[in-house]
């Protein structure tokens, strides 16, 4: 049966998810090799966090997700994805996911929703846009 660019984008971002799990779970940055992660981005990925974030930024190329998810560590010492649905999959897709998470900075934990669109071409991720349901919620749990 032939793919289609639905069944692909899906499958990509499960895979894409499945290895962010396990990066994170073999000791994430500093610790894993981000070569867990790195086929599933295009090696010219770009990633638009909210500039309010702790984390925030725009992220280029392997070695910006690299820094990201580093910069994410240095926010969080726990980052668990709780439940997750895929909106629409497509060459564009939409994910909502429901995050808990633990600051490192001040041991508060915070849940809460993001919805990304991630932009899949050649079976790789090009383009992440998150957005944070409530920013300033992330900032205060994270700021001592």
């Amino acid at each position: 049966m032939p793919h289609s660019p639905t069944t692909d984008s899906r499958a990509v971002l499960t895979a894409m998810y499945t290895a962010e799990a396990r990066y994170l779970a073999a000791g994430g940055p500093g610790t894993a090799s981000f070569d867990l992660l790195a086929p599933c981005f295009a090696p010219d990925v770009v990633l638009h966090q909210a500039a309010a974030l702790p984390h925030g930024g725009v992220w280029r190329g392997h070695q910006g997700m690299e820094r990201f998810f580093r910069a994410m560590s240095d926010s969080w010492a726990e980052f668990k994805l709780v439940a997750q649905d895929f909106l629409a999959a497509g060459e564009t897709s939409v994910v909502r996911t429901i995050v808990r998470a633990r600051s490192r900075a001040t041991g508060r934990e915070l849940t809460f929703p993001i919805l990304q669109t991630l932009t899949v071409r050649d079976g790789r991720i090009t383009e992440v846009r998150p957005f944070s349901w409530d920013t300033d919620a992330v900032v205060r749990t994270c700021t001592p």
